[in-house]
């Protein structure tokens, strides 16, 4: 009997939910992952699981059991990877889910500075704005920017997400720079369709009081870089997160509007489960991205330079 795998199993099957979606994360049959659970509860003499034809619920000993057990895997993992590092380059795999805009044009780039420091790292990438099961899909971590619920998860938060309001100077001139943010309501505009409410928008005055907007959206997507480019052929007002639009605004091609309010920012998180083990790579990772987009990001720049800049509309 391997102790060792035995207990792997187990902890898989618990944070899982099953023994076939631990059996699909470990590669193997089901029937190898029931014969490890049984080796166990001989050895241990007792019974880890109620079983029913439908699902498996921890007894009392078993979650216990699987308090101790995690702790005892961690710290075996930790001593390898503490004893592996000592003699050579960091080194292994990396599975992390990424948003998909924020990721091909922030972190790709992130990642790739980060290959030059450690280029015995490789990297598996899911470019995806859906929301991953971390556990159930075997990532390492990911990337996510939300106002995030309380949760099972660690979260490290790498960088705030402001918003802009902003259409081109074609569309201003044809059609007048909106002041407050009720003319928003009968403007065309260009909306991101997977957030829920997508067409009530909420802005904040100098003094912090909610203003509510009801928009009637001319062009809705699913993609920001879409509608960015949507706003830069003059087709109407868009909101985005600046990291979006950042490059447009530098550029000329989108005009930042009512500057004299604002959004809700959102933050950008790097997250993992607590009950697994914190791999040195996946910590060197992480402890990388928080330094490289530490203080001000970069694509909020533009935003200063709107702000101490006045910019008119001929």
């Amino acid at each position: 009997m391997d102790r060792f795998e035995n207990m792997n199993a187990f902890v898989r099957v618990v944070e899982l939910g099953s023994i076939s979606a631990a059996a699909e994360q470990m590669q193997v049959a089901k029937s190898v992952i029931s014969r490890r659970l049984k080796e166990l509860e001989q050895h241990l003499n007792v019974q880890l699981f109620h079983r029913t034809t439908r699902q498996m619920n921890l007894t009392d000993t078993g979650r216990a059991f699987y308090q101790r057990v995690t702790r005892i895997l961690d710290d075996t993992l930790e001593a390898e990877h503490a004893t592996s590092q000592s003699h050579g380059a960091l080194k292994g795999n990396l599975k992390i889910a990424l948003p998909l805009s924020f990721g091909l044009m922030h972190l790709g780039p992130a990642i790739n500075e980060f290959l030059t420091s450690y280029p015995h790292i490789t990297f598996d990438l899911d470019f995806n704005d859906r929301q991953v099961d971390l556990l159930l899909e075997g990532y390492d971590l990911a990337i996510r920017i939300a106002s995030l619920p309380d949760s099972s998860l660690i979260a490290r938060q790498l960088a705030t997400i402001h918003f802009v309001a902003c259409a081109s100077p074609s569309y201003l001139h044809r059609e007048g720079k909106p002041e407050v943010p009720k003319e928003l309501e009968s403007r065309p505009c260009l909306v991101y369709n997977l957030v829920n409410n997508f067409d009530d928008v909420n802005l904040y005055d100098a003094e912090n009081q909610l203003i509510k907007v009801k928009v009637k959206p001319y062009l809705k997507a699913s993609n920001g870089e879409f509608l960015r480019d949507a706003a830069i052929n003059g087709l109407g007002i868009v909101i985005l997160p600046v990291f979006i639009v950042h490059q447009a605004i530098e550029d000329g091609l989108l005009l930042p509007l009512l500057t004299n309010y604002h959004f809700a920012s959102l933050h950008a998180y790097a997250i993992y489960p607590q009950t697994r083990h914190l791999s040195q790579r996946v910590r060197v990772f992480v402890d990388f991205l928080v330094q490289r987009f530490n203080g001000t990001p970069y694509w909020d720049v533009c935003l200063q330079h709107t702000k101490s800049t006045s910019q008119s509309i001929d």
